[in-house]
């Protein structure tokens, strides 16, 4: 494994801050392909940090066991917001902006921009493929889905099936999208996959395990990796297209206290939980599915205002 600075920032006092790019260098003349993972945008989703961690792991063990099996080139780029992620909020704290909003041509000049535009840069460069990992907010318990924005789905859904999620999300467009790294990846034609799980601040270790089966996975199908072992066995993820998506929102400020379960498999009308007041002890609302589906996101923070999301449901119909 190399280890480069592709950026530096000073701070006022103490050390600099810096982003780090890990290279498993192809073992081939020319890579077959160059893959880079990306995780810690923001610096409160942990998951992706856990993830390439159990990736790097794997690659140097086999490194030092069957160098050859390398046969593409693998780059992580493990922490790129540190000062995020040393405090664990979403935005950088010295400027509280998202870093994530900061790509792109139209931002105004500032450290931040300088910064996204400096970690674009380098990431296009060393890349055929990208998988840029996140976790969801306080409020939502995500499964493992891959999010495509509507046009980039014909390249991107043959790479996302291989990655094990149970999900592929087509979300339509939206101008908030343009500020994105993922977003100004696959602008750029490098094809870019984002895959979102779990919640902010927590790492569940099961689902980061499922995603590390399908990160192998999909750097053996796409040649990165040449092994001998038994292929991994991944399941096809649901493809979902916007239309076959129902938001269930909170009518009344309240706390949500769930009875589903996120992964299962409702039946129209089944419970998935009450809005209740506890100040007075009444239960304001019964949330009821409104169709049948996997109900894939589903809110762990119980405190709500009214029009709150509560869940979310693939549906078998156009919600």
């Amino acid at each position: 494994m190399q280890s480069q600075c592709i950026f530096s920032i000073q701070t006022p006092v103490g050390p600099p801050v810096e982003i780090i790019r890990h290279t498993f260098p192809s073992q081939s003349a020319k890579p077959i392909k160059r893959v880079s993972l990306v995780a810690g945008l923001h610096g409160d989703e942990l998951e992706g940090l856990y993830i390439c961690h159990r990736l790097m792991q794997a690659l140097k063990k086999l490194e030092d066991k069957n160098p050859s099996a390398l046969k593409g080139e693998v780059n992580i780029y493990p922490a790129v917001n540190p000062q995020a992620l040393e405090t664990g909020t979403r935005l950088w704290p010295f400027f509280s902006v998202d870093i994530n909003r900061t790509f792109g041509e139209n931002n105004t000049p500032s450290l931040t921009a300088d910064t996204a535009k400096a970690l674009f840069g380098d990431i296009k460069s060393h890349s055929d493929l990208v998988v840029d990992f996140h976790a969801s907010n306080l409020q939502l318990m995500e499964l493992p889905q891959i999010r495509i924005i509507q046009n980039f789905e014909k390249t991107l859904v043959p790479f996302a099936q291989l990655c094990n999620v149970d999900l592929i999300w087509v979300h339509p467009h939206a101008e908030i999208f343009e500020s994105t790294l993922g977003y100004n990846l696959n602008q750029a034609r490098v094809p870019t996959l984002v895959i979102e799980t779990g919640i902010c601040l927590r790492i569940h270790q099961n689902y980061c395990d499922q995603i590390v089966l399908g990160i192998l996975n999909l750097l053996r199908r796409t040649g990165t990796l040449d092994l001998k072992e038994p292929s991994i066995e991944v399941t096809p993820a649901r493809l979902v297209q916007p239309e076959y998506v129902a938001m269930i929102q909170a009518n009344h400020a309240g706390l949500f206290i769930q009875q589903a379960e996120i992964g299962q498999a409702l039946n129209q009308g089944d419970k998935i939980g009450d809005l209740i007041d506890p100040v007075e002890g009444q239960v304001l609302e019964e949330i009821f599915s409104p169709c049948s589906g996997l109900l894939f996101t589903l809110r762990e923070y119980p405190l709500t205002g009214k029009g709150a999301p509560l869940a979310r449901i693939a549906t078998e119909e156009p919600a």
